[in-house]
């Protein structure tokens, strides 16, 4: 093994899934962002997803391997597919035109800029969150009965404000899928009644004379 991996005491299986994981996590990564296609980008999605699950499944965090895949992968993305399909932007978009001015240099920037914080943050010793809110990770009892816990007892009005909130933002898809009905092409019509208009004058004008 090189000097990186030298004290990770690692198996050469576990290296090439890992390897192959982030591949397949940094390929899908980049073609939701390159995909000029709605419908492929979100398929590159699930490709990401899963390759997060597998390294997860290497860290011994089977239960969050299994949410990834079945929240995620399995309801989050069939979310996605369902609202291009129902908005009808599942054909190829062009990225040449930028329908908002500026938004290519500020996400530019944005994410200099967010990469220059990841960079700083991992000069010091930093920590984020609260500790042990549901219980030590290496206590007694399981994780998935703490986290099961948590959710439904401490947390119970953010995890249903939650669900209200993919409750609307699937209300709002089919508002905004909803068009108006197309008026009905008159237009080609007016000009053939105004000639009969025209010769019904001329008609009534030869029977008068």
């Amino acid at each position: 093994m090189g000097p990186v991996f030298a004290g990770l005491h690692s198996t050469k299986p576990d290296l090439l899934v890992f390897f192959v994981a982030s591949a397949a996590v940094l390929v899908g990564a980049i073609g939701v962002v390159v995909a000029r296609h709605p419908v492929h980008s979100a398929l590159m999605l699930i490709q990401a997803l899963f390759g997060v699950a597998v390294l997860f499944v290497m860290q011994q965090a089977d239960f969050l391997a299994a949410v990834q895949v079945i929240v995620y992968a399995g309801a989050i993305v069939v979310l996605f597919l369902f609202v291009i399909m129902l908005v009808g932007v599942d054909r190829e978009e062009s990225i040449a035109h930028d329908p908002l001015r500026g938004q290519r240099p500020t996400a530019v920037v944005l994410g200099l800029i967010g990469l220059l914080e990841i960079l700083l943050l991992t000069r010091t010793h930093w920590v984020t969150g609260r500790v042990s809110v549901g219980g030590a990770a290496s206590g007694p009892g399981d994780n998935v009965v703490k986290l099961g816990r948590s959710l439904f007892t401490q947390y119970l009005y953010p995890f249903e404000i939650t669900s209200v909130l993919l409750i609307i933002a699937v209300v709002g898809a089919v508002v905004l899928a909803r068009r108006p009905p197309r008026p009905e092409r008159v237009e080609a019509d007016e000009p053939v009644a105004a000639g009969e208009a025209e010769g019904a004058v001329d008609r009534h004008e030869e029977t008068v004379g």
